[in-house]
């Protein structure tokens, strides 16, 4: 299977960071980790990305390019956005036409995103729903664009829920993935490990008080299928035209595919 999963005294496990987890496990353990850091989430992902994290999503609403007009609405699912900034970025993007449904399976992440909505341009333009990327309570056929950003990784069952992706979009829908990837940079690739190994950590301790869940991201984004590995995943969802844009180096990668 594509996420490793074994089978132990008939438990499936899987991989929680370095450790192998029941799998029926792991979406209590991920939700913790985020339950504890969702205050400082953004400062999170300045952490593990050096800020650069913010560059990339830019990147990744101008490949969406939403509409700004039209004779029906523009859905949008973001998942696992929980604090809201795709959905803020699209929706401005779209000087306040395109519909955001926020999704995530964690409620603080939510309340997060839903208190900063307030204060946006559009605010009437997003919703907040809490949902499980694999069993998602949307219709089939419902939304125009699918995005998830630094998310997909975190997700027990990945090929499932690019299945219900696949479900939920409109024929002519189109999913983006936006994950931290494997560096394939000669000389970058030994940089950004001991940057991983040796600084993330204690900077997460030092910023939140706690190194755990910067070291749980630290050791998910290693186990996260390859380039080649995801889109293929993709393909196996249902997805056509499916591609790969590396970001600095391969430190991220944006992935794109289309409901045809």
């Amino acid at each position: 299977m594509h996420e490793a999963i074994t089978m132990t005294d008939a438990r499936e496990t899987t991989h929680f960071g370095e450790q192998t987890v029941a799998l029926d496990d792991k979406q209590g353990m991920v939700n913790q980790v985020f339950h504890g850091v969702a205050d400082r989430y953004d400062l999170m992902n300045d952490l593990m990305s050096v800020g650069v994290h913010r560059l990339w999503k830019n990147a990744m609403v101008a490949d969406l390019a939403p509409p700004k007009a039209g004779s029906r609405p523009y859905r949008v699912l973001d998942m696992a956005g929980g604090t809201g900034d795709i959905a803020e970025r699209i929706i401005n993007a779209s000087v306040g036409y395109a519909e955001v449904v926020v999704s995530d399976i964690n409620s603080d992440m939510l309340r997060v995103g839903a208190e900063r909505a307030k204060a946006w341009r559009y605010p009437e333009q997003a919703s907040f729903v809490e949902a499980n990327a694999e069993e998602l309570p949307f219709d089939d056929n419902s939304f125009d664009a699918y995005t998830i950003a630094f998310g997909i990784r975190n997700v027990p069952r990945i090929q499932k829920a690019l299945n219900e992706a696949h479900r939920v979009l409109k024929r002519g829908g189109r999913i983006l993935v936006l994950e931290f990837s494997q560096v394939d940079v000669p000389g970058l690739d030994l940089v950004y490990k001991a940057f991983s190994d040796n600084l993330i950590p204690p900077m997460g301790r030092l910023v939140t008080g706690d190194a755990q869940p910067y070291q749980y991201l630290v050791e998910s984004i290693r186990k996260f299928p390859n380039p080649a590995l995801f889109q293929s995943m993709l393909t196996e969802a249902g997805f056509k035209r499916v591609k790969a844009t590396a970001f600095s180096g391969n430190i991220a990668t944006l992935f794109s595919g289309w409901k045809l």
